[in-house]
């Protein structure tokens, strides 16, 4: 296990446009750089002083008061880097855009010890150490394929994740669905665990509120090829919706019902559809504002080899 420490020491006074502020709130301002949540966690283990003084992160400020903050960061971690190729399609000092493979978890977890994603950052970018999670602010499943957004310092980290809670990052989809869809169409319903299948995730009304948007992009004989928007990012969100309107996704082996290929359909087709092993899901554009410059950029990863192959059959066949 390996321990990473470091020693935040700051000495500020409170400037004249934040008299009278929530102490939280004013440090989260001074600091972008640090999330509000890590400065109420300070402030609660007595790491901040105002004139000397521990106060509450509720407590109001003053004009010209000092405030004194001494905190240690540890990162503990049994994450190892480890060299693992990656399709970068933008990097600058503040983010990092990529094109991740089907079949490459985003972080370790049950099951996937290393050769993450977050394995393979570690190693291409060493100072990623030293932001949460490797700076992964959100993550595709491991057989989805597509792009994804990294950032690579704690300002641009606390600057993405809170744009992606106030639903300001686009992120565009791409995927194959059994069934020919009439026309697009929105999915608003809860998601939460499933209810006996724990690590499957279910439409529940007591869950946490999901919004998935699909529009058509061509329709085959039992099959069809759909746009996907995201206004939600919940777990499996995607797969979980289009499954619950009657549409899984073409390959999902845990959500799609449809366990057999018609025998009826042209023998190639049949074949590729049967050896097609991965839901048919590519994460295709992400638009968001730059962390730093404010600009509005916007990327795309093609759609990988094994849907363009499958698509192609389709047209021919299905």
């Amino acid at each position: 296990m390996n321990q990473n420490s470091s020693q935040v020491t700051f000495t500020i006074v409170i400037p004249p446009n934040l008299d009278q502020t929530r102490l939280d709130l004013a440090l989260s301002t001074l600091l972008p750089e640090y999330s509000r949540a890590r400065i109420q966690a300070w402030i609660k283990d007595g790491y901040v002083t105002v004139d000397g003084k521990i106060l509450r992160a509720k407590d109001k400020v003053s004009v010209e008061q000092k405030v004194n903050i001494n905190a240690t960061i540890t990162n503990v971690t049994e994450l190892q880097p480890q060299s693992i190729a990656l399709d970068v399609i933008y990097e600058n000092q503040d983010i990092i855009v990529i094109n991740k493979p089907a079949g490459l978890v985003t972080h370790p977890g049950a099951g996937n010890a290393d050769n993450t994603l977050l394995n393979a950052l570690l190693y291409r970018y060493p100072e990623l150490t030293k932001i949460p999670r490797a700076g992964i602010i959100h993550r595709l499943d491991k057989d989805t394929s597509g792009i994804m957004v990294v950032t690579r310092n704690l300002i641009a980290h606390n600057t993405l994740t809170q744009a992606l809670q106030r639903r300001e990052i686009k992120r565009e989809y791409e995927a194959v669905v059994n069934g020919a869809m009439i026309s697009g169409g929105t999915v608003s319903a809860p998601i939460g665990r499933h209810p006996t299948k724990r690590t499957l995730m279910a439409v529940k009304e007591n869950g946490k509120s999901a919004t998935t948007h699909y529009r058509v992009i061509k329709r085959f004989l039992a099959h069809t090829h759909v746009r996907v928007f995201l206004e939600t990012g919940r777990t499996h969100q995607i797969r979980v919706h289009l499954a619950h309107i009657g549409y899984p996704i073409a390959g999902d082996p845990t959500y799609s019902k449809i366990n057999k290929v018609s025998e009826k359909l042209n023998p190639i087709l049949r074949h590729k559809l049967e050896t097609f092993k991965r839901q048919a899901l590519h994460a295709k554009r992400l638009e968001l504002q730059h962390p730093h410059t404010g600009k509005l950029m916007a990327w795309e990863a093609p759609t990988p080899k094994d849907i363009k192959e499958l698509l192609e059959a389709l047209s021919d066949r299905g």
